[in-house]
């Protein structure tokens, strides 16, 4: 599962298709080893042929990594971003002013060799925290990015990026406002430490639309509560997670903003690149075998809806059952109970796919081996939640919790 597929979306005048970031115009991606790691690719990069509107959000977790403070500053100083330098193997995090001092030197060396303001990049790091970047490393790496329409190999880029994840992770919708066609797309890591709110993930997303900086900030932190911050594996939060939009404007549209007539539609598109790149990377979750995804309808409120579906797939005893292909609701309706949501347990209708397991709160009777086939016959299992109280709705997305997960982050630095 590494991209999104036309049946995900039915949304009109939004077309899914098999691209990636550098399908907007005027997008450039690269990646290559540059001896952090042994042998995989361990340095990435993303321009565009011009400075682009950039918007982004960030980890909660209080010990935001230097890289993240420089990425800062950039959107901040001016509102616009041109390059992306990115490395996979040191999270460059709790290193003080020695690991700030070079986030800042990561920022200049990729600015001076593709021959942009500083100003306009963006720099990001993902892996072991607590040590110092091999700095001499990503200098001789970054002067290896000697032609970038030469090197322009998104699938280069995904490598690049990744940690202990199984799988690159893309995805692309195109559609037409102002009668120009815009692209929307996207690359992403994760596998471990995932947890509302952001995760060990990072995303990266371009778009050819031109689009009012102060919208795009606020649309794509909508986007992040529908989608990545309604993922979970482990209940870790990490220190250098963002997700981060490019904006270069190349497709000639009339500025978007929420006073533009077809503004829902450019929003819709972001939320759909958005929520594949979250389910790939809940799919992806160290050891996991199968992607969870847990809806809940009829909540008082949304975010009633919310704390119960992240409640369901956070919950370590549903993950466990899931692995083990057990139809145990009574764990599903212990997480529910506990979420801190206000609910009438006289109501509830829980079904595990499409088996009814819970009606009114109470046990329903169906086949256990029914309820077992599907768990086995099915790599995404769904938890339904109805609780015939208001309008309120949510779904999130997670994985089941396997015996390799420990034995990955048992070794994780051996």
């Amino acid at each position: 599962m590494n991209s999104i597929k036309e049946s995900d979306t039915n949304i009109e005048n939004i077309q899914v298709i098999e691209g990636d970031i550098t399908s907007p115009i005027g997008f450039l991606a690269g990646g290559l080893h540059c001896g952090i790691k042994r042998k995989r690719y361990d340095l990435g990069w993303l321009y565009s042929n011009v400075p682009a509107t950039g918007a982004a959000v960030y980890t909660t977790n209080l010990f935001q990594a230097p890289p993240i403070q420089v990425t800062k500053e950039s959107i901040e100083n001016s509102n616009y971003l041109q390059g992306v330098i990115v490395n996979s193997g040191v999270a460059n995090a709790c290193t003080g002013e020695e690991g700030l001092k070079n986030a800042y030197i990561m920022r200049k060396l990729f600015a001076d060799q593709v021959g942009i303001d500083e100003q306009l990049v963006a720099v990001s790091s993902t892996g072991v925290i607590g040590e110092q970047l091999p700095m001499e490393k990503i200098k001789n790496g970054v002067a290896s990015i000697f032609d970038l329409y030469e090197q322009n190999h998104s699938t280069d880029f995904e490598q690049a990026i990744l940690t202990t994840d199984t799988f690159t992770k893309h995805a692309c919708v195109q559609m037409f406002i102002d009668g120009k066609k815009i692209t929307i797309g996207g690359a992403a890591k994760g596998s471990g430490m995932i947890h509302p709110n952001m995760a060990t993930m990072l995303s990266f997303i371009t778009t050819d639309a031109f689009v009012n900086q102060e919208a795009l900030q606020h649309v794509l932190k909508s986007a992040t509560n529908k989608s990545f911050n309604m993922i979970t594996v482990d209940g870790d939060t990490s220190t250098n997670d963002m997700v981060l939009v490019l904006a270069n404007g190349q497709s000639k549209n009339n500025e978007l903003s929420p006073l533009h007539p077809e503004w829902k539609i450019f929003e819709e598109g972001l939320n759909i690149v958005c929520q594949s790149l979250a389910k790939q990377i809940a799919k992806d979750g160290e050891g996991a075998t199968k992607l969870i995804e847990a809806q809940v309808i009829g909540a008082n409120s949304d975010e009633d809806a919310i704390k119960i579906a992240k409640s369901i797939i956070g919950s370590n005893l549903v993950k466990a059952a899931i692995f083990g292909e057990d139809p145990n609701w009574g764990r599903i309706v212990a997480a529910i109970g506990y979420s801190g949501a206000t609910i009438k347990h006289t109501n509830i209708k829980v079904n595990l796919g499409p088996i009814a397991v819970v009606e009114r709160g109470l046990p329903c009777q169906f086949s256990e081996e029914d309820a077992k086939n599907y768990l086995h016959q099915n790599e995404m299992i769904h938890i339904f939640v109805d609780l015939f109280e208001s309008n309120g709705r949510a779904i999130a997305w997670g994985c089941d919790l396997t015996y390799d997960y420990v034995k990955i982050n048992a070794s994780y630095r051996t």
